[in-house]
């Protein structure tokens, strides 16, 4: 388990959010797209900005782009105060796993997939059959990261990561980025006017950043270009099977299986370190919510992302595909969810410990410096719940008596203090 208490960033790809990052997602779990500039400042009128473009320009040409891509990129765009505004004004946003998957797999969505399956049906078995990734979950990261289309952003991306290039807190980051989205202007793909997306550099139906364009996107249509910004979905959905197959996606294998674990588990065996054959994890007593043994689909871990009190997965090597696309476990565990229900699954069965609430930054720093103060070591203070403090927290917790879960709660911080 990377992270118990999920921490989900309010925007995507500033945090590592998006396709080939690794949160949320745009959509209907978090809004919609983010709409026009608050206010734009010429370039001219930003010295800076302006300095920085020609600068920027050297290094461009350095990496292979033209002063005719530049030119047409460039042509017209302004330093953009509100994708700085969203990049400085991010508060730390906390959800509980719970939360996340009430919106990212509520009944809305599950009937929004349902109608996308069914009117691109024959479009999603062609790229079933070429990429050998299942057409649900393919539509499952479309519902996730645009709303099924609805939701794509209207942002120019070439501004917007010129800006955060410039005066952003990750500008070697979105530099690179915009090398890579004049790449794909240069190769002809898309005019600089027509690449759009999220504020902080996702694009189109299934939000890539533009590396992952360069290194996943196909032109499914075979009108030699590869638009994942357009009305139709096809390149951006085959693009997406393409991902995911590269990724390590194992055709007719689960994501994972809720299971339910038996009353004397062992729960150091809980998070991805620990794998063991279905046949194994049923000697232990580990069952499927019907109380059946799990098929064997290959090396398998208990994931148990809100603790003792919530729901327990068995998840196999595609929930590491999924993985690649975003790294957030709540994100990966929606997903799988979500593609489980357009094929018709049940939901989640557990119940979620819905009294308690995620931790922020500054609670988590306090909880791996009482733990530390205690006696059990965190392997730093970072505010972040990483294998250490996960383990910290389980000996804390067999020190007082509580099921060893490693769950970082607020109860146990409550305790500490």
């Amino acid at each position: 388990m990377k992270i118990t208490n999920l921490v989900l960033a309010a925007s995507l790809c500033a945090t590592g959010a998006c396709a080939g990052a690794s949160g949320t997602s745009s959509g209907d779990a978090k809004g919609g797209s983010v709409g026009e500039p608050d206010q734009v400042i010429p370039a001219s009128a930003n010295l800076g900005f302006d300095r920085w473009i020609t600068g920027f320009r050297a290094r461009a040409m350095a990496s292979g782009i033209s002063q005719a891509t530049l030119d047409r990129a460039f042509s017209g765009i302004s330093y953009n105060t509100h994708v700085i505004q969203k990049d400085r004004n991010q508060a730390e946003f906390t959800k509980a796993i719970w939360d996340y998957l009430d919106r990212a797999v509520s009944d809305l969505r599950v009937e929004n997939g349902e109608r996308a399956l069914k009117r691109h049906r024959k479009l999603l078995d062609r790229i079933e059959k070429t990429y050998g990734v299942e057409k649900e979950v393919v539509v499952a990261i479309w519902g996730l990261e645009s709303s099924y289309g609805d939701n794509r952003g209207d942002i120019p991306l070439i501004e917007a990561l010129a800006t955060l290039a410039y005066d952003g807190r990750r500008g070697s980051f979105f530099e690179s980025q915009l090398i890579a989205a004049l790449k794909i202007v240069q190769s002809g793909d898309v005019a600089p006017r027509n690449m759009t997306g999220s504020w902080a550099g996702a694009m189109g139906h299934t939000q890539f950043i533009p590396t992952s364009y360069l290194s996943f996107a196909v032109d499914f249509t075979g009108d030699g270009k590869r638009d994942i910004w357009s009305d139709d979905p096809a390149d951006a959905l085959a693009s997406t099977a393409a991902y995911l197959a590269r990724s390590g996606w194992k055709q007719g294998q689960p994501w994972g299986v809720e299971v339910r674990l038996p009353a004397d588990f062992d729960f150091g065996l809980t998070g991805e370190r620990v794998t063991k054959s279905a046949a194994d994890w049923a000697k232990l007593g580990v069952r499927d919510v019907q109380g059946r043994r799990v098929s064997n689909h290959g090396p398998a871990s208990i994931l148990m992302p809100a603790g003792a009190r919530g729901a327990a997965f068995m998840i196999f090597s595609n929930f590491h595909a999924i993985e690649r696309y975003n790294a957030a476990d709540a994100y990966v565990i929606a997903v799988g969810h979500l593609s489980d229900r357009l094929k018709g699954g049940i939901p989640i069965q557990a119940n979620w410990p819905r009294e308690d609430r995620a931790l922020v930054f500054d609670e988590r720093v306090e909880l791996q410096q009482r733990l530390s103060r205690a006696g059990f070591d965190t392997g730093g203070v970072d505010g972040k719940i990483g294998p250490m403090t996960i383990a910290a927290v389980r000996a804390y917790q067999r020190s007082v008596g509580m099921i060893p879960d490693g769950y970082a709660s607020l109860d146990i911080l409550r305790r500490l203090r």
